[in-house]
């Protein structure tokens, strides 16, 4: 078979609250966000594993707040006097502010100016505000004392959605019996889910094919 050129064309994630599918592993949390108006101290963390959909939930809870979104890591540089202005922000990553004490000062002065306005501030991380590795006591403090909610690990219900999402992202159409193919055989994460879906685009580009049950099998067996 001819091998074709595959080429890295950039693909649409919807992130549109449609487009989040709701489970037990997620519900509460969607529940909790939902209620954001009446978070402890104006303040929520989410977290989850890799892949979870927390950056999806943090679009959706954006998109009803009028917040903007903001990694750990660019607070450093960021206009916190700015940011402070909004009636809402996400930061996201935030187990990554450990690794930069600017970083973690900036959190730490937005935090003070949301919380002296009433404006709320979710944050979300892989892990809870205790293992973030902050080494500013008044921000691991500030941190440690807002309430957290979690996305958990996939059930099959949720990750047959997360496989069907990633495809349509990429524009691919897949049979309900490809799904229930992969879906015993491959890892049991969110990030596995990507990371297959990812391969199964790339293979398929390369070959000239559509996404078959034939080369799933063929991706599998050579990860």
């Amino acid at each position: 078979m001819t091998t074709q050129l595959a080429f890295d064309l950039p693909h649409r994630t919807a992130l549109g609250r449609e487009d989040f599918f709701i489970s037990a592993t997620n519900a509460q949390a969607l529940v909790a966000l939902d209620a954001w108006q009446t978070w402890p101290g104006g303040k929520m963390v989410l977290t989850g594993p890799p892949a979870a959909g927390k950056t999806h939930l943090a679009h959706v809870w954006a998109a009803g707040s009028g917040a903007t979104l903001h990694t750990a890591l660019s607070l450093a540089s960021a206009d916190i006097p700015a940011l402070a202005t909004l009636p809402a922000v996400v930061i996201e990553d935030c187990e990554t502010l450990g690794q930069s004490p600017s970083a973690q000062a900036a959190m730490f002065h937005l935090h003070n100016m949301l919380a002296a306005k009433g404006a709320a501030l979710l944050m979300t991380a892989a892990t809870p505000p205790r293992d973030w590795g902050l080494t500013l006591p008044d921000l691991a403090s500030r941190a440690q004392a807002a309430a957290v909610t979690r996305i958990d690990a996939p059930d099959d219900s949720l990750l047959s959605a997360v496989l069907i999402k990633l495809f349509a992202d990429r524009q691919i159409a897949v049979t309900p019996a490809l799904i229930a193919y992969v879906l015993p055989r491959m890892d049991r994460s969110f990030a596995a889910a990507r990371a297959l879906v990812t391969a199964l685009d790339a293979a398929a580009l390369a070959r000239g094919t559509g996404v078959t049950r034939a080369l799933a099998a063929t991706v599998l067996d050579n990860p």
